[in-house]
């Protein structure tokens, strides 16, 4: 086990356990507290072999959601993966290249609130990959959470180079920053309510969020830790990830914390797992 995953096992052994880690989570959730799904896009893969190294997925087709999270706390608003950019929905029928379409742009979903993006506390997303951070320039404004090697991974030199993907997010580079250093998970708002998890090998700073709603109780999202239904039971590693031990050790370590917590957990690429989460405007709470 190396070093990194070994301090997040411990890490959420405290969170568990209610030490220090995260020492507040016994509170009540705050009444207030409400999770929203919106609808950021599709992706239809003709064949997704990529994303399994047994070769399951060999010239199968899938077709994956990608949502994006609003979780709106008394002390303010956290939006969690931001979904690829919103301005794939101004081409006919929203279709980009790649089997992606955009249907419904994440700042209209915002404003149906009363939002923008100015208005958003904190964010934060699971990883740097475009789906997930291709709307993070629009929250230059807020406060990005982020693991720091997610960050350095996110700034890579390589990553630069990619002119469209890194300039859907580059003005994070000079966003007010609050990095989680080492491996411990970071409670949000202090009060154990939403918690970021480390969970790194899909990417190297690659992370899971855990929100205690007061009426549904803990929600796991996931981001990539399986991005097909089947990945989860046959604990399945994209081709493309960074590390495989870390992978799989992740995915201990979050089935653990959904046991322990009888969370319900979101595969968030997951069609039918999308779907099960009340149609925006509506929330989980």
């Amino acid at each position: 086990m190396s070093a990194r995953v070994l301090t997040g096992v411990l890490a959420a052994a405290l969170l568990l356990a209610g030490g220090s880690a995260n020492a507040a989570k016994a509170r009540p959730s705050p009444a207030g507290l409400k999770l929203y799904a919106m609808d950021c896009g599709t992706y239809d893969i003709p064949n997704a072999d990529a994303f399994a190294d047994d070769g399951a997925y060999k010239g199968v087709a899938k077709s994956l959601v990608i949502p994006c999270y609003l979780i709106r706390h008394p002390k303010g608003d956290l939006v969690w993966d931001t979904g690829v950019p919103q301005t794939l929905a101004d081409l006919p029928g929203g279709k980009g290249p790649g089997g992606l379409t955009v249907a419904h742009k994440l700042t209209d979903q915002l404003k149906q609130l009363g939002l923008a993006p100015d208005d958003i506390t904190y964010l934060s997303v699971s990883h740097s990959h475009f789906d997930h951070i291709g709307n993070g320039g629009l929250f230059a404004h807020s406060t990005w959470i982020v693991d720091a090697d997610e960050r350095a991974f996110a700034f890579r030199p390589a990553q630069r180079a990619n002119k469209i993907e890194f300039g859907a997010y580059s003005a994070l580079e000079n966003a007010k920053t609050m990095l989680i250093e080492g491996d411990a998970s970071h409670d949000v708002f202090g009060d154990g309510s939403v918690t970021i998890i480390q969970a790194p090998g899909h990417t190297p700073g690659h992370t899971v969020l855990l929100v205690r709603l007061p009426k549904a109780g803990p929600v796991l999202l996931t981001g990539d830790l399986w991005h097909i239904a089947e990945s989860r039971a046959a604990r399945r590693v994209p081709r493309f990830n960074t590390d495989r031990v870390q992978t799989l050790k992740s995915m201990d370590l979050v089935e653990k914390i959904a046991a322990e917590t009888h969370a319900r957990v979101v595969r968030e690429h997951v069609p039918e797992d999308f779907t099960s989460l009340p149609k925006f405007p509506a929330a989980l709470n």
